[in-house]
């Protein structure tokens, strides 16, 4: 990642912006790879301390630009008074930054960073993309200041305004396709004698996935190797069997991780689900609640329910009973789930979402 300003004639330049979660930062991540292969010059406004400035560190080529922001909450706190004139400096210096480099287009990915760059953004074009089935505060707060809005499921496109939502599907990155069986069994150690279940609670919201994972552990264990990602600092050592292994956190081997497994359990964040169905992965879904999140999960798990493409748990009225028999079910239907993803025309976004970008500047 590059820190100066560099700004080089007559090349395709592109602001990215996006953050507050990995799901903010990696679709942008697969689109700016694309683009840095084509010789564009990448550029990415993100916040002074979030987590995209360290995920998009670890790409060569991309400058990044830090600005002030502020959470848009939707609940009480003393921060509400505070942030708004975070968002109005981040502004400023978005607006500054943007006239400096002088893009040819801005793509935001959503996140309460990406308001002060689409707002300043001025006569730049601007290209957003929702990944959830309702759109986010931050892009609704966008929307009137972006020229197209992309869309990862097409029923979204009533949300946004008619004119500019286009359906494209999400952004994949590209390193997923590639994952290995092999590499995964030297990995983990497992023979692949048996199917192998994957759960992927992740960093946030994922206690009560790892409970009801755990408790149902023994009996899941009879008819699966289990690889579970249960999020940093939430390893139990009691629950060590030869059929299961746990991990913080994963990084490189997770493609070849999703390549090796038959079966997924996991929430139901947009990212997630995508990246799943790119991968012809039948998944159990237990989206987070609402008394955690604004329900966008729910919403993500039930199209995917309805869709043929997984199948849909409560994490309110779940039991590991229920568990096991949802994880045996979509596992003996296997062959059916993935047919039903095969069939999605929109699996991967990637290309779509690029020729709009390239639209923008007239390289379509």
């Amino acid at each position: 990642m590059k820190q100066e300003t560099k700004i080089t004639p007559h090349t395709n330049r592109i602001v990215f912006t996006g953050g507050g979660t990995a799901g903010h930062v990696t679709p942008n991540i697969a689109l700016m790879q694309k683009l840095l292969s084509e010789g564009w010059d990448v550029h990415y406004i993100g916040s002074e301390t979030g987590m995209e400035k360290d995920l998009i560190g670890m790409i060569d080529g991309v400058t990044y630009h830090a600005i002030a922001t502020g959470k848009l909450r939707r609940y009480f706190s003393w921060q509400n008074f505070i942030d708004p004139f975070r968002v109005l400096k981040g502004c400023f210096q978005a607006r500054r930054i943007i006239k400096t480099i002088r893009p040819d287009v801005v793509f935001s990915k959503g996140g309460f960073v990406s308001v002060p760059v689409v707002i300043g953004a001025g006569n730049i074009p601007v290209v957003a993309h929702e990944s959830d089935f309702s759109p986010g505060l931050s892009n609704r707060i966008a929307s009137r200041f972006t020229d197209r809005i992309c869309v990862s499921f097409e029923d979204t496109l009533v949300h946004v305004p008619h004119q500019k939502g286009v359906f494209t599907g999400t952004p994949i990155r590209p390193a997923l396709y590639e994952g290995s069986r092999e590499r995964a069994l030297a990995f983990t150690g497992y023979t692949g004698a048996k199917p192998v279940l994957m759960v992927m609670g992740g960093s946030l919201g994922a206690q009560r996935l790892n409970e009801l994972l755990r408790e149902a552990l023994p009996r899941l264990n009879e008819t699966y190797d289990v690889i579970h990602l249960c999020g940093r600092g939430k390893e139990d050592c009691s629950c060590v069997s030869c059929g299961y292994t746990q991990y913080e956190y994963i990084d490189r081997e997770l493609p070849d991780l999703l390549a090796l497994a038959d079966v997924v359990l996991s929430r139901a964040g947009a990212n997630t689900v995508f990246e799943l169905l790119a991968l012809n992965k039948p998944s159990v879904l237990v989206p987070l609640s609402k008394a955690s999140t604004r329900g966008d999960q729910l919403l993500n798990a039930a199209y995917f329910h309805k869709k043929g493409y997984a199948h849909m748990l409560d994490q309110d009225t779940a039991t590991p009973e229920t568990l096991v028999f949802a994880i045996d079910e979509v596992y003996r239907n296997r062959a059916r789930y993935a047919a039903a993803m095969r069939e999605d025309t929109r699996s991967d976004g990637t290309a779509a979402i690029l020729e709009i970008i390239r639209s923008a500047v007239g390289h379509a």
